[in-house]
């Protein structure tokens, strides 16, 4: 694992999202930013695709549970060579084909149509239950919100997960602590988050979100575990490299006006600045 190169990716990935929502002027930037390190990882390290062959039989699949997030998983697929990085400013366009959120039919490299909350999670679930029952070698990832958590969807697939003993997937919870009405201890608190997955018979890891080496050994762990699911809660921070939007739950589905995204963009180029 090459540290720095991963830490420009995903900072590059950063800039994608701020550019595209504020092209769009609408959408998830917040939640985007704080997810930008695991997406970068997820699709630069640890997954097996091919951006050439995007519906290989043996990929591996990923499923975006929280589908507003769709800037940040569209910044990724456009730098890891999925389409064009100058078609991010056509988000949520009229004629796009990077719509709101993420479209299985219309967009390179994405496996599953999402953006109902509480949904994904379940057809990760299939997905990964498809692969034992074929004795296939493709594992499955699924990215999961904090506040989304709160669906009780989410707990009947984890419920089946750990009880068909799937140890092919792995769910990730991007704990930022934020949702679109505030702090989610507030609005309906899924604490203790760890606890929960443990009842459900997962193997758990805990970790920055925003630390590589971290990432790294989680997903190796992960790999490495038997008999059970994995779920990898990642500690992370709403609006991750800009500095006015960091921590701050307004930012969940509002767009940068001009001089915003000004602001936006220099706060980012000063962080390629010290990755050189």
């Amino acid at each position: 694992m090459d540290t720095l190169a991963l830490k420009r990716t995903a900072n590059e990935v950063r800039k994608g999202i701020v550019t595209a929502v504020h092209s769009a002027k609408s959408g998830h930037p917040g939640g985007s930013l704080s997810a930008a390190d695991i997406l970068t990882y997820l699709y630069f390290e640890e997954m097996n695709i091919d951006p050439k062959n995007p519906k290989k039989p043996d990929r591996d699949r990923f499923v975006l549970s929280k589908g507003h997030i769709a800037p940040g998983f569209y910044s990724t697929l456009a730098q890891r060579g999925f389409f064009p990085v100058e078609d991010l400013t056509s988000l949520r366009h009229v004629g796009s084909y990077l719509q709101g959120h993420p479209d299985m039919k219309h967009i390179p490299g994405v496996d599953m149509s999402s953006g109902s909350l509480g949904q994904g999670i379940s057809a990760a679930v299939g997905m990964a239950l498809s692969a034992k029952l074929d004795n296939a070698s493709y594992r499955v990832y699924t990215l999961l919100g904090d506040g989304e958590i709160q669906e009780g969807q989410v707990w009947e697939a984890s419920m089946f997960a750990g009880a068909r003993k799937l140890d092919n997937l792995v769910v990730i919870v991007d704990n930022n602590g934020l949702q679109i009405d505030g702090k989610i201890e507030d609005v309906c608190s899924p604490y203790p988050i760890v606890d929960k997955f443990k009842a459900f018979n997962f193997n758990v890891i805990e970790i920055d979100a925003h630390d590589f080496e971290q990432i790294e050994d989680a997903f190796k762990k992960a790999r490495e575990t038997k008999g059970m699911p994995t779920a990898i809660v990642a500690k992370s921070t709403k609006g991750k490299g800009v500095s006015f939007m960091e921590n701050q739950a307004g930012w969940h589905g509002n767009a940068p006006n001009d001089e915003q995204y000004a602001q936006a963009m220099a706060d980012l180029d000063k962080i390629s600045e010290s990755l050189k």
